[in-house]
């Protein structure tokens, strides 16, 4: 899709549709509406006294041939209540009004910034709204008689001597929103599509195309380096595990700057192993390789962006099968930092695997962890699918994450990770359990887990179990996978 930025007047943009947004008000015809409103001889007041027009959120007013405009068509989104405003409500927006005229096969559309809004920031949210919002599952449908499509977009409302900050704003979201986009799309792949093999080889591409170093480790070289507990997450599937690593050096690192190391659970498909999942939704879980797919996307982003700091990349891949050489409940297995673990349920494996990737991130210098991981239902539970659960060993990077969500406009809630639930998770023939011998408190229980083998580096844990995939189609994205987590992760490393 083509997006540029226009700096000549609205009036004159030549587009088969300008958009903007209008405040819930008790005059919502005010600031840029009130100009386009003039042009119009007071169509948009007259409806907006007739109740017509409110402003309330995502309520879509569709004009055609709106006089005083070049434009074939006008379309109001409503924006909500002016305060609190944020760039997240811009860009859901920008999204919804893509997905809207999508619909109604408009090929080119303008979105006009309001007033005191034609910023840098606006206009990276608004690309990265309209390129996720054109995101489509369908990858594999033959049959495609829904050919509506977006071939171009510009943003209007920028004068001339806004126009740089502008185009700055939009090189960025284009690059954070396709890699979002490159992790959807991994994500969405079939586990026939995508195994752990597949994975690296896709993922080992992207590097290479992209400048970064990567090493794709097998499992003779897996087993050589004793990730037991990686291995028996592996062991009942046909197709090997792989440990995927990808680095970025950046062209001046500052002496005794963070060295950040981004560790995701790709479990490409995942049945439960013995511990076998029930077949309702089952087809699901081709998702659980989300914050693996997730991390290596942020890679991607920071190839282009080029943080002062130095990003450590390890994705852990395998599938987790039934097999007759699949590891049972009550197997004790070792982990590459020699932690010896009871498996009580074969389908707790990502935190297996993520014990082994945490680890070697660690090993290869990384001094701050942040993981992503669908992890647990029961943060689902906890959370539904709204907010990424947070967990975090060290309270200053873990507000610092939370910041840098805020500021990406992803919603993040931090959970208790007291020391107190240590005990659930303690061994009685081995040093831990990989589950709780009680009940409650699973999400936590997976993240104390992980924690025993952070060490004591700063760590934060997401659990993106609820958030990574969207059951139902919003107006602002489609139904499928999200790419949750990818804008906090760059925005928190930028930030360095």
């Amino acid at each position: 899709m083509q997006i540029t930025l226009e700096s000549k007047p609205f009036a004159g943009v030549e587009t088969e549709a300008l958009v903007s947004y209008v405040f819930e008000e008790s005059d919502p015809v005010q600031g840029r509406v009130a100009e386009i409103d003039h042009l119009g001889g007071g169509l948009l007041r007259r409806l907006a006294k007739s109740g017509e027009l409110t402003g309330k959120m995502l309520e879509f007013t569709l004009l055609h041939a709106p006089a005083g405009l070049k434009a074939a068509r006008l379309l109001l989104v409503g924006a909500g209540k002016r305060a609190p405003w944020d760039s997240a409500t811009l860009r859901k927006l920008a999204g919804a009004a893509l997905r809207y005229l999508k619909s109604r096969s408009v090929r080119n559309f303008a979105m006009l910034v309001r007033e005191g809004q034609a910023t840098e920031e606006s206009a990276q949210v608004i690309v990265e709204g309209i390129l996720t919002a054109d995101f489509e599952s369908d990858k594999y449908k033959t049959d495609k008689k829904n050919d509506k499509r977006i071939a171009s977009v510009s943003i209007a409302g920028y004068s001339d001597a806004e126009r740089q900050k502008g185009e700055k704003g939009v090189a960025k979201g284009r690059v954070i929103a396709d890699s979002q986009n490159f992790a959807r799309d991994l994500i969405n792949e079939p586990s026939n599509k995508l195994t752990p093999s597949i994975l690296a080889q896709k993922a080992e591409a992207m590097a290479k195309a992209a400048g970064l170093s990567v090493e794709i480790l097998d499992e003779k070289k897996i087993a050589e380096l004793k990730m037991g507990a990686l291995l028996s997450v592996a062991q009942g599937s046909v197709e090997p595990p792989r440990m995927i690593v990808i680095i970025y050096n950046p062209p001046s690192a500052k002496p005794g700057a963070p060295v950040i190391g981004l560790i995701g659970k790709a479990v490409t498909f995942d049945t439960g192993g013995i511990s076998i999942k029930p077949s309702e939704g089952m087809e699901k879980m081709k998702y659980d390789m989300a914050g693996g797919a997730t991390m290596i996307a942020v890679m991607r982003t920071l190839a282009t962006l080029k943080p002062v700091v130095k990003v450590i990349c390890v994705v852990p891949a395998t599938e987790n099968m039934p097999g007759g050489r699949a590891q049972k409940p009550g197997d004790i297995q070792t982990a590459m930092s020699g932690k010896t673990i009871e498996v009580l349920n074969t389908d707790a494996e990502g935190r297996l695997i993520l014990a082994d990737g945490v680890h070697y991130a660690k090993q290869l210098g990384a001094t701050h962890l942040i993981d992503a991981a669908t992890l647990t239902g029961a943060i689902v539970v906890a959370l539904a699918g709204v907010n990424v659960g947070v967990f975090g060993s060290d309270q200053a990077f873990t507000d610092k994450l939370l910041s840098s969500a805020k500021a990406a406009g992803e919603k993040m809630w931090q959970m208790p990770i007291d020391e107190e639930y240590r005990e659930f998770i303690k061994g009685t023939v081995a040093d831990i359990q990989n589950i709780s011998s009680g009940k409650g408190g699973g999400a936590t229980i997976g993240a104390m887990f992980i924690k025993e083998f952070t060490g004591d580096s700063p760590w934060i844990h997401l659990d993106i179990a609820g958030t990574a995939w969207n059951d139902d189609t919003k107006p602002w994205l489609a139904k499928g996978p999200t790419g949750v987590g990818l804008r906090t992760l760059v925005h928190l490393i930028m930030s360095y």
